[in-house]
């Protein structure tokens, strides 16, 4: 059998290895120089707007729900079409989550439904870009400051990305980024909250270091003793240490590399598959500059099932994002139910993700191309 496709693979560099290498033969391991270039690296793929790096997405998530002070009684709206964490961070706070439904073609959250799902308790609606499609956040937008909310960007699938004109991470007031192995660069694991307010900016990193306050000035006992800190706010450590901010400096370096090749790829299966009877290829809606981290194929007629299996049968590594996140047991538990959201339940009911990542070949997506057209003769 032909050598086994994944889905999504890191794209590390003799360079990412020497960054990584020079950290580890300095005096810093954890917080120290290169995770503030890190945070200002990233800034200049944001706009400017300013970034706190951390453990993971879902820290990020965590982190960034903190900063817009989610806790009991808040509501949080939010699209069912994304990684369990989207929600989760947020009722680990005490938050309800609202999932509104989502657009039919995009899969990203739909604003008239989040319209309808708005309440006087909502707190933050949290948008994801889904498969690096950038969601409808001008609209999005006006809607959360609109009703006294704070628009959240779930981008982890789209650092690098614009929509409007206007990059990735300085569209909404938090935007939160994952540096996971498959996506669009990786630190590892990590991530990073990206705000342009200072307060938000503040409680970000108050919170990604357990909430101690060391300055004399904040202290409430400042009189303790040079030693002495504080915690006036609960907190955790998210705190990404040097030795992977400098993996991330480096891939920052390859980003519009990154893109472009996912671009070609994105590209190359679309012409091959776009008039292929039982499938739809990804839309892109006008102003969108994706950073493509999937390439989320529909697949007709109830066949989803079958052609994953055949392709996993070929040594492709098909994936399928995501099962609907009120689907899982924990929300059920929690009084979700199933038809909450139909066009997510049907988006999830027919999407495949087809293998994508820079170092794919065009004869490994040919490969790809012809398995499935081989499926539907």
């Amino acid at each position: 059998m032909a050598e086994f496709l994944p889905y999504g693979r890191q794209s590390i560099s003799d360079e990412d290895i020497a960054a990584v290498t020079d950290v580890l033969r300095g005096d810093w391991l954890t917080t120290g120089p290169a995770v503030t270039r890190f945070e200002e690296d990233l800034a200049e793929f944001t706009g400017g707007t300013p970034a706190v790096a951390v453990t993971s997405g879902t820290a990020a998530l965590h982190v960034a729900y903190a900063a817009a002070g989610v806790g009991p009684g808040d509501e949080v709206v939010t699209s069912p079409m994304t990684f369990v964490a989207t929600a989760a961070t947020a009722a680990l706070l005490g938050g309800k989550v609202v999932f509104a439904d989502v657009e039919t073609d995009t899969g990203n959250l739909d604003p008239a439904a989040a319209s309808a799902a708005v309440t006087s308790r909502t707190k933050v609606i949290a948008a994801v870009d889904y498969a690096g499609h950038p969601a409808e956040l001008d609209e999005l937008g006006r809607l959360a400051h609109a009703n006294g909310a704070l628009l959240l960007e779930d981008a982890a699938h789209s650092v690098g990305g614009s929509w409007q004109g206007r990059p990735v991470g300085s569209l909404a007031d938090l935007t939160t980024f994952s540096f996971f192995p498959t996506k669009n660069l990786t630190t590892a694991e990590g991530g990073a909250v990206v705000a342009a307010s200072d307060e938000l900016l503040t409680r970000a990193r108050g919170f990604r270091n357990h909430g101690l306050v060391r300055d004399k000035t904040a202290q409430r006992y400042p009189d303790e003793g040079a030693w002495h800190q504080e915690v006036h706010e609960f907190g955790l450590n998210y705190r990404l240490p040097d030795v992977l901010c400098a993996l991330g400096s480096s891939q920052l370096r390859r980003l519009a590399e990154f893109k472009k090749r996912r671009a070609e790829i994105h590209a190359r299966y679309t012409a091959a598959l776009s008039s292929l009877d039982g499938v739809l290829t990804p839309a892109v809606r006008e102003g969108a500059d994706p950073v493509w981290h999937l390439y989320p194929l529909r697949v007709l007629e109830g066949r989803r099932r079958e052609l994953f299996d055949y392709l996993r049968g070929k040594g492709i590594g098909v994936q399928v994002n995501y099962i609907p996140a009120y689907w899982h047991p924990v929300f059920e538990d929690l009084g979700y139910r199933r038809g909450l959201c139909p066009n997510a339940e049907l988006y999830y009911s027919q999407e495949l993700s087809l293998p994508l990542f820079p170092a794919l070949t065009d004869a490994d997506v040919d490969r790809v191309i012809d398995e499935v057209h081989a499926f539907f003769r």
